[in-house]
């Protein structure tokens, strides 16, 4: 699984023309998933999420977790992170699991992290065709990947 992260001061998803979910501060969790993902990558990847320290402290040091800010998570699921581009211009998005493979990994993921966060999530629509709007905080952006765990 690879994950983009960022801090946002605001997210939503529109999907034709009706915003599906909204979110204030808190992070952005856009989520690319592979044939080979497992409930592993779900649990250390949830579990690195809610425990990041992105958020600043009174002094303005990033030393909080979404918890300690009580912030919000929007995920969207989003293919084209894993995409190859080693040959020709034309991304390959060979990597990237089937829908009868993503959509259970992406349901289980937004599920374990609503729990691990304690309070419901925003999602998108898997396979939707979505508008993302954000506004990045920092900008504090973050590339995870459960296959570089080490």
């Amino acid at each position: 699984m690879r994950a983009v992260v960022q801090r946002v001061s605001h997210a939503s998803v529109t999907i034709d023309g009706i915003c599906k979910s909204a979110i204030d501060n808190g992070m952005l969790v856009l989520l690319g998933i592979e044939e080979p993902d497992t409930q592993e990558d779900i649990d250390w990847l949830c579990k690195k999420l809610i425990g990041l320290r992105i958020f600043d402290d009174e002094n303005g040091v990033m030393n909080k977790s979404i918890q300690e800010t009580n912030g919000e998570i929007l995920v969207i699921s989003q293919f084209t992170l894993m995409a190859s581009y080693k040959k020709g211009n034309r991304p390959s998005y060979i990597r990237a699991a089937k829908p009868d493979i993503a959509i259970p990994l992406y349901n289980s993921f937004c599920k374990k992290l609503e729990l691990s966060l304690g309070k419901p999530i925003g999602t998108g629509q898997f396979g939707a065709d979505m508008k993302v709007e954000l506004l990045n905080d920092g900008p504090v952006t973050i590339c995870m990947d459960t296959k570089n765990k080490e």
